[in-house]
């Protein structure tokens, strides 16, 4: 090739590279950012204009998410000033002395109709159905079932008058139980005890009971082991070893009342965690060590759909079922108490199926009671 030859090749390839260049940049410059524009794509954010209504919702389910952070955050800032001291070491004394946990709590009939649960219930929404009667001249235990990541449909039911539960049950007076560690978070334990919710502990249980007619217990039957697999579109049971709130009921000639909850393990999504996985060892050995268990879970946030702490808007129906009779005993023997379980468990099934096309269409599977 002539020296004039490769001296115009030259000259064209750095015109073609300069050209290139500046349309690259201009394109560029056109562009919009792509990290943005995947955060948009991937994350739905909450829209500037929304009902007022639907703020209050909102606003009423993230303080109550954040109530137990809220209430040791305001404990320790409080702690902070020493003026208060001698009230607050006071508060201390008397929160470690009190046994209201154990002795029917301190229910407040005003804090359960606070507009504030209204607000709370009607976020999912949640509700219940109320299949049958319950009279109210017997002591009642119910069986909450399945117990989800927090047990958001339980509280709307049986520790407020969101949805109306003492209007359609004139005279019973229900008493939602929990883990008596709750107790001692300050604060947070004040608006359990106002709320009627009471330690899940056999003495607790036996006083509520001996309180007379009306009288009513909640518990959420499959505890920390169950939370483990709530997952959207299950209902994976931990039932078959539990036999202690059945016995109780039977020592106290209370009518046994399953409820089934859908809908409640739909509000949150949970890291996988099948049995034999790293992640599910960590939980049951956690579950071993402190009684209770974490889930890896996640919902939607304050300010977007996609990520965070608070539970999804998605609808719980907490369907009552019918009363079980039983006869008082004492000591009931093993073969009496798995009697009653079998009407038990056969009640919770026929709950599943009458209901779950109407309020379960999205499962992935039927219930299963895996424990």
């Amino acid at each position: 090739m002539s020296l004039e030859a490769r001296r115009a090749l030259s000259s064209a390839t750095r015109s073609l590279s300069a050209s290139s260049l500046k349309e690259r940049l201009s394109n560029l410059k056109n562009a919009p950012l792509k990290p943005v524009a995947q955060l948009h794509a991937n994350i739905g954010f909450v829209p500037a204009k929304i009902p007022r209504k639907r703020r209050m919702q909102t606003m009423a389910v993230a303080l109550w998410s954040t109530t137990i952070i809220n209430g040791m955050v305001v404990f320790l800032f409080l702690c902070s000033f020493p003026s208060l001291w001698p009230i607050l070491f006071s508060y201390y004394i008397w929160m470690t002395l009190d046994k209201s946990p154990e002795r029917g709590g301190r229910f407040s009939p005003w804090v359960r109709h606070l507009t504030f649960w209204k607000y709370f219930a009607d976020y999912y929404p949640s509700s219940f159905l109320k299949t049958c009667d319950l009279p109210a001249d017997r002591p009642y235990v119910f069986g909450y079932h399945p117990h989800g990541i927090i047990g958001m449909g339980a509280i709307c039911t049986f520790a407020t008058e969101s949805t109306g539960f003492s209007k359609a049950f004139p005279g019973i007076v229900p008493h939602l139980l929990t883990l008596s560690s709750n107790f001692t978070i300050p604060f947070y334990r004040d608006v359990l005890l106002a709320l009627g919710i009471c330690s899940v502990s056999k003495k607790s249980c036996s006083h509520i009971l001996k309180g007379g007619n009306g009288q009513a217990i909640t518990i959420v039957v499959g505890g920390a082991a169950e939370s483990l697999a709530a997952h959207p579109g299950t209902a994976d049971l931990t039932l078959r070893k539990r036999l202690g709130f059945i016995k109780v009921a039977i020592q106290h000639g209370a009518d046994l009342v399953p409820v089934f909850s859908f809908g409640e393990n739909d509000i949150y999504d949970q890291m996988p965690n099948e049995k034999g996985t790293t992640v599910h060892t960590l939980q049951k050995k956690f579950q071993n060590a402190f009684g209770f268990t974490l889930p890896l879970f996640h919902g939607r946030g304050l300010l977007n759909y996609s990520l965070g702490m608070m539970p999804y808007r998605r609808r719980i129906v907490t369907v009552i079922g019918r009363p079980i009779s039983v006869e008082k005993c004492d000591k009931p023997t093993l073969d009496e108490v798995v009697r009653i379980q079998g009407q038990y468990i056969e009640e919770l099934m026929r709950i599943w199926n009458t209901y779950k096309d109407d309020f379960a269409r999205t499962r992935r599977r039927e219930l299963s009671i895996i424990e």
